[in-house]
């Protein structure tokens, strides 16, 4: 299985692209940051000296100020991006075995 094929791909991919390329605030960077534990554990290279010390709280700021529906917005975000991680971590313990 492709990384493309994992759920909440278009948002996350992109935002490891933005941090390898030492962009780290945009919303994809962002969302990395916030489960660069995770994401490192299920085999993915993660540039640790560009992420962002508070993820959660910059990500959110961020979001108010571009739209009015901030906090549904930001759960949904954090549900595509544990859709992403579930789905990582299926398949790096897949192809382990």
């Amino acid at each position: 299985m492709s990384l493309n094929d994992l759920p909440g791909a278009e948002i996350i991919l992109p935002g490891l692209s933005d941090l390898h390329s030492g962009n780290s605030n945009t919303t994809g960077a962002l969302l990395v940051a916030i489960a660069s534990t995770r994401l490192t554990e299920a085999g993915l290279d993660i540039p640790k000296y560009y992420l962002a010390s508070e993820p959660e709280l910059t990500l959110y700021a961020r979001l108010q100020e571009e739209r009015e529906d901030a906090y549904p917005y930001y759960n949904a975000l954090l549900n595509s991006l544990n859709s992403f991680c579930n789905a990582l971590e299926i398949s790096y313990r897949y192809n382990r075995n």
